[in-house]
Formats: structure tokens, sequence, C-alpha cells
């Protein structure tokens, strides 16, 4: 489906323009009505990190007028396997501001807008408002289903993108052309059912791929020109190397965007996706120990048995001695293994795996058994620093 552009062109081009653009401006397709209609849009990047490094570098290299960012967080030497818009030298830095330099670096001609700022209810509408064109490239789905309403909401289209291993998603959601995020997806998933890229991984390179595909689809917006990916699901395969386009139809009975809607206002994320279950709650109160608590378990040989809940790739980059590795999908497996006269204390990465593992062993009968709130991170941030932090 062929749309209108979205944005309409500038008044010119100037001759450095015109020199920096010149494989753009020979495009019949683009050419300079589109070429202006770029330097005239407003784009906005949810998050500067795996998608949105070189989504913003290729929109910056395209010649967007103005991008803006939202992102709160700091670089840490872990992200620069695949966000490539920070450096070695950035780590620490607020990635917002690295992000900043990096696109004048690339395009001085951008006007980069930073919102250094966690994006949530509160402030959604001020900063979506001020942009032609959403960018959404978070990687937790309180946000995503924030950023679909506000969206819809606002009447504003976004281009939406997923990465998990070796797996990725995108699409555009328009409601007034086609569906909302919600039409695909109209719940989320049970809290810590989907691992997040912090808990599962990602191929560095996924990132590149994906966000190319978002660059694409927003150039395409912006000057309308070719057909946008509203309506479609564009499933990407690294290992099969595969592309495969699902068509999504608009849910009349969607409750954000159908005939009769009943979200007619942005609601509370966090408790509509939730961070653990209810069980996993009900079972962690009063049964959650500091890392340092079970350091001192530990040096005076209480008897306790030790469960490191995590996926054996985890296990071989970091563990707390003494613990042996159950993932926690196999714990049902494996309960009659466990002890009934100790102790049994279970750990994963930060706390939210195992504490749904929790849930199943006080479910079984386990009523002593209790979990490490922070996981192996807090272990190895404040028991033993010379342990990694992946």
């Amino acid at each position: 489906m062929s749309l209108p552009p979205l944005v309409e062109p500038a008044a010119d081009l100037t001759i450095d323009e015109v020199r920096r653009y010149s494989r753009h401006l020979i495009i019949p397709d683009v050419a300079m009505d589109g070429q202006k209609r770029l330097k005239n849009a407003k784009v906005l990047a949810v998050g500067a990190g795996g998608l949105g490094s070189p989504t913003l570098l290729y929109l910056a290299a395209a010649g967007v007028g103005t991008l803006g960012i939202v992102e709160f967080d700091t670089v840490d030497e872990s992200n620069l396997q695949r966000q490539i818009i920070h450096g070695q030298s950035d780590v620490g830095r607020s990635k917002a501001e690295s992000a900043r330099d990096a696109i004048r670096e690339a395009n001085p001609y951008v006007n980069v807008v930073l919102h250094e700022t966690r994006l949530d209810t509160s402030n959604v509408t001020e900063i979506f408002s001020q942009y032609d064109l959403i960018v959404d490239g978070t990687d937790n789905f309180a946000t995503r289903y924030l950023v679909n309403d506000a969206c819809v909401l606002l009447g504003k289209p976004y281009v939406w993108g997923s990465i998990y291993r070796f797996d990725g998603q995108a699409s555009v959601f328009w409601a007034e052309h086609g569906p909302c995020y919600r039409c695909l997806y109209p719940e989320p998933p049970p809290p810590g059912m989907v691992p997040s890229c912090a808990e599962g991984g990602v191929l560095g390179v996924l990132c590149a791929s994906i966000g190319s595909i978002q660059t694409t689809e927003a150039i395409k917006l912006l000057t309308g020109i070719g057909e946008p990916l509203v309506g479609r699901l564009m499933v990407y395969d690294a290992l099969e190397m595969s592309y495969r386009a699902i068509k999504v139809r608009k849910d009349p009975e969607c409750r954000l965007c159908g005939k009769n809607p009943t979200i007619t206002e942005l609601i509370d994320y966090e408790a509509f996706c939730g961070v653990v279950s209810d069980e996993a709650q009900q079972a962690a109160a009063g049964a959650t120990i500091l890392a340092t608590e079970l350091k001192d378990w530990l040096d005076r040989g209480e008897p306790i048995e030790l469960v490191d809940v995590r996926e054996p790739a985890e296990w071989e980059i970091v563990r707390i001695p003494g613990a042996r590795l159950i993932p926690k999908g196999e714990l049902p497996a494996h309960l009659s293994e466990l002890p009934l006269d100790r102790r049994v204390v279970l750990y994963c990465k930060s706390g939210v795996r195992s504490a749904e593992a929790l849930a199943t062993l006080k479910g079984a009968g386990f009523s002593s058994a209790v979990h490490v709130q922070g996981g192996v991170t807090a272990w190895a941030t404040q028991v033993d620093r010379s342990l990694p932090v992946y």
C-alpha cells in the first residue's frame, strides 16, 4: 500500500547539502523533492542501543533534518558488541550524548535533540508531539506498549523492530492506515516467558539487519516512496538467512484501535506487562536474601543447596562457587533431586528468573527455599569483584 509523504519539503538545499546527498538526488524516486522532505523531517528514536545505533547513524547520513533521542542509560562495555554508535572511549558516558556526538561527526547538518529521561506516561505525549515519526528500538514490553498506545492516541506512525539471538522482526504500525502493535500482540507474554537480550543474548550484527530495515521504512514514510510495511510483519532468521513477510490485519476488536476501543488513555504499563508473575512475587515475599547474606551462610558452612537456574552458556561465563546448574525450564523435572533436609537457595543473573523458579519450588513443598536478590550480578559486584559481569 502506497502512502502520501509524511512531511512537506524544505524550501531548498544548500550547495554543500547537494554535494553531500548527490547519490540520493540522482535516484528518480527520491530526487530533490524527497531529499527536501528528509531535511524537513523530525524523527524520534526511542533508545540509542542495539537498534537505535544503526538507525540513528543512517537517518543522520540520509539527511533527516532533526533527530530526537530518548535515552537515559550510560554506555557499558557489554554494549559495544552491537551498539556501534558508541566506542570504547564512551564507556561510562551518557548514551544520548555519545550518540549525539557520533551523529554530529557523521553529518553536521543534522539537528540533534536529547531527551535524557526514562519514557513514561508522564512525558511521552509531550515528547512524541514534537516529531513526525517515531522509531522504536526498545527491548522491553512495557515500553513497546507505551510507544504504541501513545502513537495511536496521537495519530502518529511508528517503525517497530525487535531482536533476539539470531531472529529479528520489523513492521510499521499506523492505526489510520492499518493495524497497531496491539492488533498483532493483544497481550504481553507472561512475565519471565520471553527473556530479554540481556538474559538471552543477541548476535551483534543482527542489530544492523533490523536497524537498516527500520531506517528504510522511515525514509519511505517520510518521502512517500515505495510500499511501507504497514500491515506486514517482516521476520528475519539470520541462521537460515531468510526473510518472510506475514500479513497483519487490523483487528476490529482491538481494545485500542478497533471499532469500539476501551483503551482511550495511557495506562500503567509496568503493571500491564509485569516484571515477574504474581506467583513469583508472592513466593519471593519473605524468601529473598542478599548476595552478602549468601556469602555469610557459605562462610559459616550453613547446610544449603545452591542452585543456578540460568542457561548453560551463562554458567560458563561466571558462577557462584559451590552451585549446581539446573536451568529454570528444566527445574520441574529435577525436583526429586533436591534435598528436603537442606535449604535450597536459587539464583540467576538478576533475580527475575530465580523468583519464578522459587514459585515452582514453593508450590512443590520446598517451603524454606529462598532466592538471591540481584543474582550472580550482585555477587560479582558486591562479594567477589574479580568475577566478570555480563
